[in-house]
């Protein structure tokens, strides 16, 4: 998955505004106790960064 298709997701689920406030304040235990903006600046690859989101929150079953 390319980051582009990532931040589209991400804009998707949870608007513009709030996706990138989101990926940075909410850690996430299957990142190893990461924010989605640590995981991805650490070369998480965004597919598994994804997955992580999807596992923790209602992502609609179009976006996974």
């Amino acid at each position: 998955m390319r980051l582009t298709d990532f931040w589209s997701r991400m804009n998707r689920h949870f608007g513009e505004k709030y996706a990138e406030s989101w990926a940075r304040d909410y850690v996430i235990a299957e990142l190893g106790g990461r924010t989605v903006t640590q995981a991805l600046d650490e070369g998480v690859a965004a597919k598994d960064v994804w997955h992580a989101v999807c596992g923790v929150t209602d992502v609609d079953s179009r976006l996974r």
